[in-house]
């Protein structure tokens, strides 16, 4: 997959959180978009998802063929802190309820998946009741067990302890080569595995 950024730009308002963007991502490496805090790096992230909209500018994706940017969600998998998840269902209704919308990689279940993140005693029980590293666990899978070309990160070690930290290096090691990843991070344990890193405050 391809996303091609041609002088992308937000505001709120009167105020621009970055301008004249332009940038190409590639399947097949890693990127990090980095920055402080409040610089516009999950802003950024939103627009390549396309669950908001540029400001100005241009998004062009590719995957064999071009892809209508209303349907570029289909391909694009993310996971993020202000991500919600179904509280009220048990984990192993919420991954069933996820394969609806975006499958699993052929012969992955959410009962595997759930023995892949160490679940299996809380396959059960409501997510409601798990602690904030559980649930980020949680989002992490979904992101990375969608049949996606590309998955996008922000400050995915959120809530996570060193443990949780080493389990998101491994499943980006074992489940995205080949795939198109971009982190959006001011930590470098959360990204340096990444080949290329973009400041946004270039774009300031």
């Amino acid at each position: 997959m391809q996303i091609s950024l041609s002088d992308i730009g937000k505001r709120f308002n009167r105020d621009w959180i970055f301008r004249g963007f332009s940038y190409q991502f590639d399947t097949g490496h890693y990127y990090a978009i980095t920055g402080p805090n409040g610089s516009g790096k999950s802003t950024l992230l939103q627009v390549i998802a396309g669950a908001i909209m540029a400001s100005e500018g241009k998004i062009r994706y590719e995957s064999a063929r071009a892809i209508d940017s209303d349907q570029a969600y289909k391909s694009i998998s993310i996971a993020a802190p202000y991500q919600e998840v179904i509280e009220e269902m048990t984990l192993s209704e919420f991954f069933q309820f996820h394969t609806k919308f975006k499958p699993f990689f052929s012969g992955m279940t959410g009962k595997k998946v759930i023995e892949i993140l160490g679940l299996e005693r809380s396959a059960g029980k409501q997510i409601r009741y798990f602690s904030s590293g559980m649930k980020q666990r949680v989002k992490l899978a979904q992101a990375i067990f969608s049949d996606t070309p590309c998955v996008l990160f922000d400050e995915p070690c959120t809530n996570l302890d060193m443990a949780g930290i080493s389990m998101y290096h491994q499943l980006v090691a074992d489940y995205c080569r080949e795939r198109l990843v971009i982190v959006s991070s001011n930590d470098k344990q959360e990204y340096g595995f990444c080949d290329q890193v973009v400041d946004i405050m270039q774009y300031k």
